[in-house]
């Protein structure tokens, strides 16, 4: 059993190989790891890892009626509602962390999480610190109650971190990331990635799909594709969609992917909720990616 979903994993990484025209398996089992964790090959291995897990989920029953993804889990969403056919979605993942790196130069921009501070209050520094300071900072993931990441760039960042922890956050912490995602100095990015997207065939989707900017199902392929550009710009209100999904008489809600980080996040949106993971250990031991 483990062999046959071996090789169903490997299958789908050959499929995602001959997209990008490299080895996409061999980078992620054996480096280079600086290569590997460039945003740029990040995301389709992130992807790929995914649609291989969701893959396998399918052979063993599992039946979704809504999906949605975190900010680059959107575009996972996509493939298995039949949106987006996989090789088209992995090439476009690839151009998307392209784009936002190139956006903003490395050590201008960047994000950091916000624990234990009231979302009003969070969007009212950030308003504030943009309107008297050089640079702009704002919301980007608006992941649960009491943990918001802002994004923005890097002395707007340091001031509201600042305010934020005077105004009784528990934790302002700096993350590890490449660039400002999800805020408005992705805006140039976003503009060539409508013309990336627009060369893509975007079909009805056949599961209900809830997008990051709107925290509701949108079902029309055309406007699909503006809220994935308007996503690279626009906070990902992932705390809405999933209370959205509640009120929809969700209470079951599998995590496909390598990791228990969104799982976390929707136990702290409504205790109510259940939650699994396909992926995890699992994932680890068929395609070597870290969670």
């Amino acid at each position: 059993m483990l062999s046959d979903s071996r090789d169903s994993v490997i299958s789908v990484f050959d499929r995602a190989s001959e997209s990008l025209g490299y080895d996409l398996w061999h980078l992620i089992q054996e480096g280079p790891e600086d290569q590997l964790n460039a945003t740029e090959f990040t995301q389709p291995a992130l992807l790929t890892a995914s649609f291989a897990l969701w893959t396998l989920s399918q052979g063993s029953g599992v039946k979704a009626d809504f999906v949605a993804g975190h900010s680059l889990g959107e575009y996972s969403a996509l493939v298995a509602s039949q949106v987006l056919r996989f090789e088209d979605a992995v090439r476009l993942v690839q151009k998307r962390g392209q784009l936002m790196q190139e956006a903003v130069p490395i050590g201008e921009g960047g994000m950091a999480a916000i624990m234990g501070l009231d979302d009003d209050d969070v969007l009212a520094i950030c308003e504030s610190v943009t309107a008297s300071t050089e640079g702009s900072v704002e919301p980007a993931n608006l992941n649960a109650p009491g943990q918001i990441v802002i994004s923005g760039t890097q002395n707007a960042l340091e001031k509201a971190c600042s305010a934020c922890l005077e105004k009784g956050a528990k934790r302002a912490l700096p993350l590890n990331v490449s660039a400002p995602f999800h805020s408005r100095l992705m805006q140039g990015a976003a503009d060539k990635m409508a013309d990336a997207l627009a060369s893509v065939e975007f079909s009805a989707p056949v599961i209900p799909v809830v997008q990051n900017v709107t925290a509701a199902v949108v079902s029309d392929p055309a406007r699909i594709r503006e809220n994935l550009v308007a996503q690279m710009f626009g906070a990902v209100r992932w705390t809405e969609s999933v209370r959205f999904l509640a009120t929809e008489g969700v209470m079951d809600v599998v995590e496909c992917g390598p990791g228990k980080v969104l799982s976390g996040l929707i136990k702290r949106i409504d205790k109510n909720l259940n939650t699994d993971q396909i992926g995890s250990a699992q994932a680890e031991r068929l395609t070597g990616a870290q969670s």
